[in-house]
């Protein structure tokens, strides 16, 4: 029987006009796309987390690849993971998705090199976490250092976890406070 058993799904798409400056040409878009898992290892300590980590790659490919086709694999900048995993659980359920949501966005989109950054939590039901986004090429580019809300009002239950990527296409609509822009990308270390 396979560790992984979806309670629901959501796919959140914000569109940002501006920030109280002037109205951009190309609204930013940040989308997050959710799933509610039961947490097969909820109120018990299990030693052994490699084969949740494994079964959890499909479900990083369908959320990394419903967020493509919700924004266009060539418009995707910026992104994160994240998990909130209820309280009969433990950080470390929520870390195995380090690997799993990572690898899958990076597979789906070519291989970018920069770190993907996250946030993770053990909560209460309904709680929301702030995660960090970040350039997809290069994690120093000042312009695109954002955030996004992720949860969902009834998840997770005290048995769940819920899991989360977010992409977005681009840096904040009124960046102005220097650094490295994305243009001045030349290293392709994932750093500069």
């Amino acid at each position: 029987m396979s560790l992984i058993q979806i309670r629901k799904r959501s796919l959140t798409v914000e569109t940002i006009h501006h920030e109280g400056g002037p109205p951009v040409d190309r609204p930013l878009k940040l989308a997050a796309a959710c799933a509610v898992i039961r947490n097969p290892y909820a109120g018990r300590y299990e030693p052994d987390l490699m084969p949740f980590m494994a079964e959890l790659r499909p479900l990083g490919t369908l959320l990394a690849t419903e967020l493509v086709e919700t924004l266009g694999r060539d418009q995707v900048e910026v992104y994160s993971k994240a998990a909130i995993v209820g309280v009969n659980g433990e950080m470390e359920h929520g870390a195995v998705w380090h690997e799993a949501g990572g690898w899958a966005m990076r597979e789906v989109l070519g291989e970018p090199k920069a770190i993907v950054p996250a946030a993770k939590a053990v909560a209460a039901t309904g709680y929301r976490l702030m995660v960090p986004l970040h350039y997809i090429h290069a994690c120093y580019v000042r312009s695109h250092f954002n955030s996004m809300e992720v949860g969902i009002q009834d998840a997770p239950r005290p048995d769940e976890i819920l899991f989360a990527l977010v992409m977005g296409t681009g840096g904040r609509v009124h960046a102005r406070l220097g650094g490295l822009t994305k243009e001045q990308v030349s290293v392709h270390d994932g750093q500069r």
